[in-house]
């Protein structure tokens, strides 16, 4: 399924899972795949060789790819999680719209 109407920067509500409840700013997106990564969610511990980068090794927390289903986008205007939808503006350009309140959330 093509079509994920999130993008990386949105701020999300997690609806199901572990961390039901909290919201996060999407720092990636794969809609090949359909799954995004959140900021502070679906934290898993990653135990890592010593590297040049990480010299010392050891156990690292790191945010793991949840399921785009799983969140919906906050409103900005209102704070609360809505569906996206697509508009056209006057000028021929498309953007995304705000189910609830029906405000453009970006101009594309």
């Amino acid at each position: 399924m093509s079509g994920l109407r999130l993008k990386k920067g949105d701020r999300v509500k997690v609806l199901s899972g572990k961390d039901k409840g909290k919201e996060g700013k999407i720092l990636t997106c794969y809609p090949d795949k359909n799954k995004i990564i959140v900021e502070g969610v679906a934290v898993v511990s990653r135990h890592t060789k010593p590297s040049q980068a990480n010299p010392q090794g050891g156990i690292v927390k790191r945010e793991s790819a949840i399921d785009a289903s799983k969140v919906m986008l906050v409103d900005p205007n209102t704070g609360k999680p809505t569906r996206v939808g697509y508009r056209f503006l006057s000028d021929g350009r498309k953007v995304r719209v705000a189910k609830a309140s029906g405000e453009a959330i970006d101009q594309l």
